[in-house]
Order: structure tokens, then C-alpha cells, then sequence
């Protein structure tokens, strides 16, 4: 008896280590990839605020889906949401993580675009 009860609070115990782990590997945005992107206006389209939805983030009134390339120059569509329009023609560094989708967003200059990226897009802003 005393040994099963053992048993049985070991197995609880790794159950929610592992529960642990994984949760802390989801909320630190390990494992994710970034993805390079120029806007596009065309592609955005403006969402309605889901009323009574409570965001820590601000309201994402733009939804824009754009095709992004990561850093190897390989490429898929991705959609993320944004709290205004962002620069027609400028350049984004997404950061996307499996399950989570988009976690971030950032301006960079073509300079700092890779390489790889670098050969899917003209040197500068569509204007």
C-alpha cells in the first residue's frame, strides 16, 4: 500500500514538472523563428474590436497577411494584427512561434534584412 501511495506521488510529481516546463517553454518565446516581411497596404484590412474581450496589448485594429520569408529565404503567408497601418513599403522582422502564431513585430532597414531575404525584395521602400 505504502509503496503504491510512492509510486502514485512520483507519477503526479513529474506530470506537473512536465506541465511546468512546458508552460515555461511557451510563455518565453523559445523555439521561435523570425520572419522578414515588406508591407503592403493592399494586403491589410481593417478588423472590428471585439467588445468586451479583454487585451493586455491594445486594441489589434489591422490585420495585415503578407508573404514573409525567414532567414534561409524560404517562404510562407503569415497574418499577424496590428494596432495602426504601418509603412507602406517599409520592412518588418516578425517573431512567430509554433501554436502561438506572431508574438512580435519590428521596423528594420533592408541592410539588416539576410541575405537570402534580401534577394526576394527591391533595396528600399515601394513608394
Amino acid at each position: 500500500m505504502k509503496k503504491k501511495m510512492m509510486v502514485g506521488i512520483a507519477a503526479a510529481v513529474i506530470i506537473i514538472a512536465g506541465f511546468l516546463c512546458f508552460g515555461i517553454w511557451f510563455l518565453s518565446g523559445a523555439g521561435s523563428t523570425y520572419y522578414y516581411a515588406q508591407i503592403d497596404n493592399s494586403k491589410m484590412e481593417q478588423v472590428e474590436s471585439k467588445g468586451g474581450v479583454i487585451s493586455f496589448s491594445g486594441s489589434m485594429d489591422y490585420s495585415y497577411t503578407l508573404f514573409c520569408c525567414n532567414e534561409d529565404g524560404k517562404g510562407k503567408d503569415i497574418t499577424f494584427g496590428t494596432s495602426r497601418e504601418l509603412k507602406e513599403g517599409a520592412f518588418i522582422r516578425l517573431t512567430v512561434m509554433p501554436i502561438r502564431g506572431v508574438l512580435e513585430w519590428s521596423e528594420v532597414q533592408y541592410e539588416e534584412l539576410p541575405e537570402a531575404v534580401q534577394g526576394n525584395y527591391t533595396g528600399g521602400r515601394k513608394d
